[in-house]
């Protein structure tokens, strides 16, 4: 694997990050996760406009978007595969220890590793935790994900892919890597942005291709939704078949939204 690090492809057992980064020490990051398939990258725009709404929304400087593109290209060609996972890693650079910024300037890294497709229909659970739709990372992706490795770590010990949210006023709010909806009635749902769920880049599309309604919703819905999708860079729409120990039969809607956002997708690669 070659990886683009700070100027440059570097081959991944030479690439090198300084232990005092700011990505490491303190979380002070922003990163995306764009699908590529064949060789090329998905929604590469939408993925590099909320690279740099993060960044602003933690107070790093810009990225170069110009330059993470050249990135995205040579480590995409660097390293070919049918579908992959390509990660772009902004940080806060180099900087002293303790929750201080350095001024030597912010690190990129980004690196491209092969996936497969999702199968079709998985299992979710909830979870305990909350979302805080008021705190002062809420809304960007950023790289202090810990919280979600603790959440989906419960999940895989329970036999799912997923665990989900509530806000800290019991609403709906999102997973670990991913948007929730569902359908109530033979309508799609999915609680919006003040919910304080991620702007899901997929989630997006979800919405216009589908046209589903961003609606406040309880977080008890999931046990009384007639059918439950997730969202995501590499789930795209995927179904969902139990929520805890509730089973459910992927219906009808979630199989014609699927359906609609493949058909899209494979129209236009830059949506």
């Amino acid at each position: 694997m070659k990886i683009w690090l700070d100027g440059a492809l570097q081959e991944h057992d030479e690439a090198r990050v300084s232990v005092l980064d700011h990505g490491l020490t303190v979380g002070d990051g922003v990163f995306e996760t764009v699908k590529t398939v064949e060789g090329r990258a998905f929604a590469l725009t939408r993925h590099l406009d909320r690279l740099a709404r993060s960044a602003r929304g933690l107070g790093l400087p810009e990225p170069d978007l110009d330059e993470v593109r050249r990135a995205c290209a040579a480590v995409i060609e660097a390293n070919p595969v049918a579908l992959g996972r390509l990660r772009i890693t902004y940080t806060g650079g180099i900087s002293p220890l303790g929750s201080d910024r350095g001024d030597v300037g912010q690190t990129l890294v980004v690196a491209l590793g092969e996936t497969a497709r999702r199968p079709d229909s998985t299992a979710v659970i909830t979870v305990p935790w909350t979302r805080n739709e008021r705190g002062a990372l809420t809304g960007l992706k950023t790289t202090s994900y810990a919280e979600n490795v603790v959440a989906l770590a419960r999940a895989h010990e329970h036999g799912a892919s997923e665990a989900l949210f509530a806000n800290t006023v019991d609403r709906l709010c999102e997973g670990t890597g991913s948007n929730v909806f569902v359908v109530l009635d033979g309508e799609i749902h999915t609680p919006p942005v003040a919910s304080g769920c991620l702007a899901g880049i997929t989630r997006a599309l979800a919405v216009e291709w589908t046209g589903a309604k961003e609606t406040d919703l309880p977080f008890e819905v999931l046990s009384e939704a007639d059918e439950i999708f997730l969202t995501s860079t590499l789930r795209d729409i995927q179904a969902v078949h139990r929520v805890d120990d509730r089973e459910l039969a992927p219906g009808p809607v979630t199989a014609k939204a699927m359906r609609v956002f493949d058909e899209r997708a494979a129209d236009d690669l830059d949506p």
